[in-house]
């Protein structure tokens, strides 16, 4: 018998870092007043609740690739790589238009990546952090040199005006990162999982069938004290193994960057991890709404813009959505 050949693997390298991020956020703020008639409620309600103010969402015309195109070529600009060295493209998203193909596709068409591979991630308000342990992997793993994750999403189109579940809280927008090799740890170990017994406490109002047959645009809709309950309980503990895995304690944080759902949410999170003040808190949900996928990397491009001091600090991001799903690291604030 001959000898068996020996597959060959490939090899990349040990560390890994965000290089940049960009950003693209929707051209319309639409102000509590705009939104509370249908729902027969207060700019003061929705405030209280919430901590939104105003909300950002995008014209008719503007879709979640306009906005994943814009985000990216920020952050390959800000990075100073040719976009032919972009060797994967992953985006996240539950606001492409169409079952298939992916946006990541078109995307990577769109910024010049081609022949990388793109594909999208459906991880809801999770989905950047799944997409930054993914592009962690692939880095180290050698299967690409860069890679670029986005979190884009046009949550306007699945908002019903009468919903008082989750719609009034929905913004626009996509964040863009560039993932690349490091010379020392530049992302944290990442703690993601899921817990599919709680399906049905964030999702659609009815599946795509159900609404041709009747003739109903499926919207978004959530069990709010349920979820809020998960993610004030559940997820701090998620936080702090994060931590754990990276091996920093809180007080060595610069900033905590959550994934903008509810303005309570994040102060609740701040007491359980006993932040300490000197680390700055991400609260991008007062003026840009939630934007689901988009929401970390708007709100990490909005603390580097009024805070340039905290790059190359540490930052514990964490997002969790509709599955339920959740992710969460430690990184190095490019």
């Amino acid at each position: 018998m001959s000898e068996q050949p020996v597959l060959r693997q490939s090899v990349g390298v040990p560390y890994t870092r965000i290089w940049s991020v960009g950003a693209a956020r929707g051209d319309l703020t639409v102000p509590n007043d705009d939104i509370v008639g249908p729902i027969d409620s207060s700019d003061e309600w929705i405030r209280q609740r919430t901590g939104v103010i105003t909300r950002m969402r995008a014209s008719e015309s503007v879709t979640a690739l306009h906005l994943a195109e814009a985000a990216s070529k920020e952050a390959i600009a800000k990075a100073g790589i040719d976009p032919g060295r972009i060797g994967a493209v992953i985006v996240s998203t539950i606001s492409n238009p169409v079952q298939t193909p992916s946006l990541a596709a078109l995307l990577a068409e769109r910024i010049g990546a081609n022949p990388a591979p793109a594909y999208d991630v459906s991880a809801a308000c999770a989905g950047y952090t799944y997409g930054i342990a993914q592009a962690d992997a692939l880095v180290r793993a050698g299967a690409a040199e860069f890679v670029l994750v986005v979190g884009a999403e046009k949550l306007s189109d699945f908002a019903k005006p009468t919903d008082r579940t989750i719609s009034f809280l929905l913004g626009d927008g996509a964040g863009a990162a560039i993932v690349g090799p490091a010379d020392s740890p530049g992302i944290g170990a990442s703690v993601w999982g899921s817990d599919g017994s709680k399906w049905e406490t964030i999702g659609m109002d009815h599946t795509i069938a159900e609404g041709v047959a009747a003739g109903v645009f499926p919207t978004l809709r959530q069990e709010g004290q349920t979820v809020f309950r998960w993610a004030v309980w559940e997820m701090a503990k998620v936080a702090q193994r994060a931590l754990t895995a990276a091996g920093v304690t809180a007080d060595q944080l610069a900033a905590f960057i959550p994934h903008q759902a509810n303005m309570r949410i994040i102060d609740e999170f701040a007491k359980q991890l006993k932040l300490p003040e000197s680390v700055v808190i991400a609260r991008d949900i007062a003026t840009t709404g939630n934007t689901s996928a988009a929401s970390i990397p708007l709100a990490t491009h909005r603390l580097l813009a009024e805070h340039p001091e905290l790059s190359g600090g540490l930052a514990l991001q964490i997002g969790f959505g509709a599955g339920l799903v959740f992710g969460a690291q430690v990184v190095r604030l490019p």
